[in-house]
């Protein structure tokens, strides 16, 4: 063969495509190929793992049934709402000497609280002194807490005594200097057919008669009052104890998580923080008013806890919880979305929540009228969180906390 008929035979050779990515078209179909693949395979994955997940969580019963709330919009912080650092000033007292001072009280210049371990104590030059427990040990864990008792609400009493609620075991005097403690009232004790799951906070008349105190529900107790506030139950009740005849008297019945309570400086009316609904409620019990109830505050800038009397004539409210705005309030966001609430239950303990919610302490002092007449503030907790209870005493605010191991001292701003 002459090498001009070999390089007839010869068959030209197919020019080679070049793609952009510098495959070839084959190579590039078989990527594509396996990548659909590889994503329904994942897909697949996915839908065998989240299916029994998603599941499982529908058919996991929530420990709350919260009904739907409505919240006005929340007051500005600003003018005398401003955020301001004034509580980071405060001064720690008895650190790790006990936990969860919530309530504070005086005897002369000598101080009392009620702790989480279940005991009442008396807090004297730089010594905590047991003078009284309601309840027996272990005392170290929150499901402890209906053996041992919480020592809840503290007040001083006309005679050298203190007048105290516990919120498992009811009402107590206990006198400081024999050591002695007497029920008032028991917590087994039925008031119109129910039971005093949550006896909170009290206040005691001048001389001693009439003590009104808070049951914030009967459905729930203090160790779940996380979901109390969360379910938003309107099974609580303002209560008055006579201490002459021992009878009770339901005053106010349905609020959602009542908390502290104050008397009026002429003893005419009683107020009572409706935690649950961010506002203070008002029940008159003497003159033409008595036996009729009003809004004292309403749509306050945080959720209440206990009430109590300012030197200037009107009154300390300390909240543990705001309700930021301009910002993002967790809790208003949730009160509207029960099905949210259900689910976070489902998932997460109270403890694992209670990290979620953001720590801003805040103070305000209200007029006689309920005005807001100033703030003290702690942005994140740093000085002074979970706070309480402010409690007036020779010109210094006691900052009560109900869960930090420590009491805060704060030198009396300047109004």
């Amino acid at each position: 063969m002459s090498e001009a008929d070999g390089l007839r035979q010869r068959r030209p050779l197919r020019p080679q495509v070049v793609t952009d990515d510098g495959r070839t078209p084959e190579a590039k179909g078989g990527s594509s190929f396996s990548g659909r693949v590889f994503r329904a395979t994942f897909l697949m994955l996915a839908v065998s793992l989240l299916a029994p997940l998603l599941v499982a969580v529908m058919l996991l019963d929530s420990p709350i049934d919260p009904q739907p709330l409505s919240f006005k919009e929340p007051p500005l912080l600003l003018g005398v709402l401003q955020p301001n650092t004034k509580l980071r000033q405060a001064e720690r007292l008895f650190e790790n000497q006990l936990i969860g001072p919530e309530s504070i009280a005086n005897i002369g210049d000598v101080m009392f609280t009620g702790t989480a371990d279940g005991r009442v104590v008396k807090l004297d030059h730089g010594d905590v002194e047991t003078i009284a427990r309601f309840g027996s040990g272990p005392c170290k864990t929150r499901g402890d807490e209906p053996a041992c008792g919480r020592p809840l609400g503290v007040r001083a009493g006309p005679n050298g005594t203190l007048f105290v609620a516990d919120a498992y075991k009811g009402l107590f005097e206990v006198d400081p200097r024999k050591r002695e403690v007497k029920q008032l009232l028991s917590s087994e004790t039925p008031i119109e057919g129910r039971r005093l799951s949550f006896v909170n906070d009290l206040a005691v008349t001048r001389d001693g008669r009439k003590v009104y105190f808070t049951d914030s529900s009967s459905r729930w107790q203090r160790q779940d009052y996380l979901l109390l506030l969360m379910e938003g139950t309107d099974d609580g009740r303002l209560l008055e104890y006579d201490t002459k005849t021992r009878e009770v008297t339901v005053l106010l019945d349905r609020l959602r998580f009542p908390n502290g309570v104050q008397l009026s400086p002429e003893e005419d009316f009683v107020l009572v923080a409706e935690t649950t609904m961010a506002r203070i409620r008002r029940f008159y019990v003497s003159g033409l008013m008595k036996g009729g109830a009003d809004l004292f505050v309403e749509n306050l800038p945080g959720f209440p806890d206990n009430i109590r009397a300012s030197s200037s004539g009107g009154y300390w409210v300390a909240m543990a919880a705001v309700r930021s705005n301009p910002g993002f309030s967790m809790l208003d966001f949730l009160s509207e979305r029960p099905y949210l609430k259900r689910l976070i239950f489902k998932l997460l303990g109270q403890e694992t929540v209670m990290k979620l919610v953001p720590r801003y302490s805040l103070v305000l002092e209200l007029s006689d009228s309920g005005a807001f007449r100033r703030s003290l503030h702690d942005p994140d907790g740093q000085v002074a969180p979970y706070v309480s209870e402010v409690h007036e005493h020779g010109g210094h605010l006691y900052l009560g906390s109900f869960r930090s191991p420590f009491l805060c001292r704060l030198r009396l701003p300047a109004a």
